[in-house]
């Protein structure tokens, strides 16, 4: 399929830390060497990988969520089999191809006045890719799991989900921001915007919104919309023990269709991300999140983005986000 890599065990053997009388996910994890095939195997839930940050520098963010996915992916081979992981209900899939338009987008001059627009006829060309992939992972009857990547990417996964479904979805976007910017190019900070614009996205919540980093306009949309909710992260804040109760809230008011989980590293305090802050969630209140939401029978994706690793945390980063992926494929 055009646009898609995909990984066979060789891909992934260098990075699997044998032990003797253990046995490492990567060991019995399961491969498809076709897309296509994918209906053929009785595993629930398909992994994707996105490497490239063209959308977050569209957005005049930092560079680096090109690196999460190869981050996640070396920690999550090597958790342990047992009870609890069941390697054989995973697919990895392999990762989309963004080689090229990432080497293209390397190529332009930072100081041509249309710099950004330019960067944003790339990311509508990852825009294309991933749609494709996710609506055909769905058609198949799986749940992808996509690790890396800007949340300019939320647009692919919504737009594969509702044409896969044949209707739009609803969307719990777990972040700082709600990334409903204006429908100028193509960037991380206006994903749902497209999506609505579309009609791929019929009710959109965000859940940990921070006042601060949200423009007066956007607010004032939300307010006036029957489709849009939100909760702010310095109210979730003041009743530390009611935040997950209120989560679960959240997921019963957009449950009754088939929904996207968004997960924008960003809500994580303290964590290496695109727009990296010293408030938000903590790692424990997110895996609760992504617990209670796995087991909806109506979450039809998952997506993890903005994850910015460096070579000095990325064992960190890659470790809380094989947590997260292993607590939302953990039935």
């Amino acid at each position: 399929m055009k646009g898609l890599k995909i990984y066979h065990p060789s891909d992934i053997k260098r990075f699997i830390s044998k032990r003797k009388g253990e046995t490492k996910f990567g060991e019995q994890i399961q491969f498809v060497r076709d897309i296509d095939k994918l209906d053929e195997l009785s595993s629930k839930y398909v992994l994707l990988g996105v490497k490239e940050d063209i959308g977050v520098r569209a957005n005049h963010g930092k560079p680096g969520t090109s690196q999460a996915w190869e981050a996640a992916l070396r920690s999550l081979v090597n958790i342990q089999v047992n009870r609890f992981n069941d390697p054989e209900n995973v697919v990895l899939l392999g990762e989309l191809d963004c080689e090229e338009l990432m080497e293209k987008a390397s190529y332009l001059d930072e100081s041509d006045p249309n710099y950004f627009p330019k960067l944003g006829d790339l990311v509508k060309q990852v825009d294309q890719l991933l749609s494709d992939v996710i609506e055909k992972i769905i058609s198949k009857g799986k749940i992808p799991v996509v690790i890396g990547g800007g949340h300019n990417n939320a647009y692919g996964n919504i737009k594969g989900a509702a044409k896969a479904l044949k209707n739009p979805i609803n969307v719990v976007n777990i972040d700082a921001h709600t990334d409903l910017r204006q429908l100028e190019h193509r960037h991380s900070g206006n994903g749902f915007s497209y999506a609505i614009e579309g009609q791929y996205l019929r009710k959109y919540t965000v859940f940990g919104l921070h006042k601060n980093y949200t423009p007066k306009y956007i607010f004032k949309e939300m307010d006036t919309s029957e489709n849009m909710e939100y909760y702010l992260a310095e109210d979730l804040m003041k009743f530390p023990d009611e935040i997950l109760r209120r989560f679960q809230q959240c997921l019963e008011m957009t449950d009754h269709i088939k929904f996207g989980l968004e997960l924008d590293c960003d809500a994580i305090a303290n964590f290496p991300s695109s727009a990296k802050s010293p408030a938000g969630f903590s790692v424990n209140n997110i895996r609760n999140f992504i617990q209670s939401a796995s087991k909806s029978g109506n979450c039809c994706y998952f997506h993890i983005c903005e994850a910015a690793p460096e070579k000095e945390n990325a064992d960190q980063v890659g470790k809380a986000l094989s947590y997260f992926i292993s607590d939302f494929i953990s039935d």
